[in-house]
């Protein structure tokens, strides 16, 4: 390619060490796409004659379909996917094919490949996100009335509704989805015409390739065009977010479906055994997606040291940009569809998480507010009482809803019997009305909106 420089060709470590087909040989959709709508601007502006352009067209065509039938024949000695479209365009057209590079430089076909591959992974990501939520909003409403432990700190808390604990993670995928939007808005203009940094003197139309390939616009500064890797690390950032939001689902899973809790029963399809104790089902698909979040996170730090020492323009560094991107793609897409598989067949058990929720005081709260409400206590001396009847259900073994009115009155006597109308797990559910409670009223009316804006 730079013969014209050298007199000597390179190492064998040297072109080990350059060529980057291993993996960019993924962009060979993008580098085609990007090539057809270069080549139809060059022959729009007069740039090359109509002739070499249809035989450049046809060529492109020609070799889509090759490597859409698995015929990319790699050769680390021609770099990249770039290299491999241009010498295989040669051997089709000869000379002619030279004539597509007019006006490009591998710097700013590079970073519209790039832009353009990790647009799509954003939709397929998107889509898989949205299948999560689909999947949670189904078993959302299954269970909007199932009495759970709501936890803080590990501890039972309060009675809340699985229908209102899986409308949590509802939430959590709505705002990944948000950022990936948010990401691929802001990465969709063209660096395409910028050339290696400076732009270009033929008269082309940036414009028009722009449109073609489906961007807003073409970029503003090619220094910054070929350069930006935000639109990575942006990709990376949300992908790391959402892999955290789903790795605390995981944990979860892996909590309630152990023996001490008994929350949930892991489906044969999303399990494996032991090798040596056969009664075991171990949640090694939860254990994996939990695992797949740090190297998320690896992802991201990965290409932000990589790219927080490089001055302007293009560094040889940024050659490595693309696989901790390809690699956090696959591990992301790989764990959603995993969590979204055990979330549709997970089987619950609400006998057993209604049990639980009765235990720990969890109506304690509960109890302070009636003392507030109808006795007019102020909350801080209505904690106190209360953190009084506590120890007095502790002591008796029994929880506060067995208390006897007697005891409570002896705690204080404005206690009286229409507190027992709150003590209750499911009085305790469906007194927590305010909007975003766990309420069942209130969770299907959160399932209903959410199933409008999915």
């Amino acid at each position: 390619m730079w013969g014209g420089r050298f007199a000597g060709g390179p190492a064998d470590v040297m072109r080990d060490i350059n060529a980057s087909i291993s993996f960019d040989k993924r962009l060979w959709r993008q580098d085609l796409a990007g090539s057809q709508a270069h080549a139809a601007m060059l022959g729009a502006q007069g740039i090359v004659e109509p002739a070499d352009i249809a035989a450049i067209l046809g060529g492109l065509e020609t070799i889509t379909a090759e490597y859409a039938e698995g015929r990319l024949v790699e050769d680390p000695a021609l770099e990249d996917i770039h290299m491999h479209v241009e010498t295989r365009l040669a051997e089709l057209i000869g000379p002619v094919a030279g004539r597509l590079h007019t006006a490009r430089s591998r710097n700013d076909q590079v970073a519209t490949d790039f832009k353009l591959w990790t647009r799509d992974a954003v939709d397929a990501v998107d889509a898989g996100l949205g299948a999560l939520q689909a999947a949670l909003l189904a078993r959302a409403e299954e269970h909007a009335d199932t009495v759970m432990p709501g936890f803080t700190h590990l501890q039972i808390a309060q009675p809340v509704t699985l229908g209102h604990h899986l409308m949590a993670y509802v939430e959590m995928v709505r705002r990944d989805r948000s950022r990936f939007r948010d990401a691929r808005a802001r990465l969709n203009e063209c660096p395409l015409g910028s050339a290696a940094l400076a732009g270009t003197g033929f008269p082309i139309d940036r414009a028009a390739t722009a449109r073609a390939l489906g961007f807003d616009r073409p970029t503003a500064n090619s220094l910054d065009s070929v350069s930006d890797r935000d639109f990575a690390l942006e990709f990376l950032s949300a992908a790391m977010m959402a892999g955290m939001h789903l790795s605390r689902l995981a944990e979860e899973i892996i909590v309630w479906a152990s023996q001490p809790y008994g929350f949930v029963k892991l489906p044969d399809a999303f399990s494996t055994g032991s090798s040596i104790m056969p009664q075991k089902r171990n949640p090694d698909a939860a254990e994996l997606v939990r695992g797949h979040s740090g190297r998320l996170l690896g992802c991201l730090v990965a290409l932000s040291v990589t790219m927080k020492g490089l001055p302007l323009a293009y560094s040889k560094d940024m050659q490595d940009d693309k696989p901790p991107v390809f690699e956090a793609y696959d591990l992301l897409s790989l764990a959603l569809a995993a969590m979204t598989g055990m979330i549709e067949t997970l089987a619950f058990v609400p006998e057993r998480m209604r049990a639980v929720a009765a235990l720990g005081f969890s109506t304690a709260t509960d109890l302070a507010d009636w003392l507030v409400r109808e006795a007019g206590v102020p909350f801080r001396e209505a904690h106190h009482i209360t953190g009084r009847a506590v120890a007095a259900a502790e002591a008796a073994g029994v929880g506060l809803a067995e208390l006897k009115l007697e005891t409570l009155a002896g705690i204080d006597a404005r206690i009286d019997a229409r507190v027992f109308d709150v003590l209750s797990v499911d009085a305790s559910v469906a007194s927590r009305t305010s909007q975003g409670g766990t309420a069942p009223v209130r969770v299907r009316e959160a399932i209903a909106a959410a199933k409008d804006t999915l």
